[in-house]
């Protein structure tokens, strides 16, 4: 039976686990995989008087159907500076406007841009695998201080490495699944 002291320890582990796990899908979202999402322009900067403010924060974004991009600002006058921060950000979409309104079409992603996108995605994987093991060897090395410095005894400390073991296995599986369906929805023609 695991004490109050490894239990703590081991949802803190569980806690870094998850949110390596939500940063990645959180992540692969702002892949561009050949339909339009609006999640591509997190991350995009406008400068707004002087101040770097993200995109949604000064237009509404949709997707009024499966290729297109709709960006709607809320002042005229920072067309040209969301125009400007889209294509700083080398999202590969090509902005135009009409004066009220700003477009971007999304096109059809090339194999080798398919590539690099998966690519791109499985290093995000390995990432976040890194944090799921640092944060069971955290685990591990907190339960060892805690069985020589607060008298935790041998058998609840093991149990407790395996605890700590068992969840580091079911999140690396959980990263391996999240990038593999990624993977599949960015072959998908």
């Amino acid at each position: 039976m695991l004490t109050d002291k490894a239990k703590e320890i081991i949802s803190g582990a569980e806690a870094k686990m998850q949110s390596a796990i939500k940063f990645l899908e959180e992540d692969l979202k702002t892949y561009r995989v050949g339909k339009a999402n609006p999640s591509v322009f997190n991350g995009v900067m406008v400068d707004y008087y002087g101040t770097p403010t993200p995109i949604q924060q000064v237009a509404s974004i949709n997707a009024p159907d499966a290729k297109t991009l709709a960006i709607q600002p809320w002042e005229k006058s920072l067309i040209p500076k969301i125009e400007k921060a889209i294509l700083d950000a080398n999202l590969g979409l090509t902005p135009s406007n009409n004066g009220e309104l700003i477009r971007c079409t999304v096109p059809a992603l090339t194999e080798e841009r398919r590539k690099e996108l998966i690519k791109k995605a499985k290093a995000t994987g390995e990432n976040s695998k890194i944090v799921i093991r640092n944060s069971r060897r955290d685990a591990v090395d907190a339960l060892k201080k805690a069985q020589k410095n607060d008298g935790l005894s041998e058998d609840t400390e093991k149990e407790a490495e395996d605890e700590a073991q068992k969840l580091t296995d079911k999140y690396v599986k959980k990263v391996d699944e999240t990038v593999a369906a990624k993977e599949k929805d960015i072959l998908t023609v």
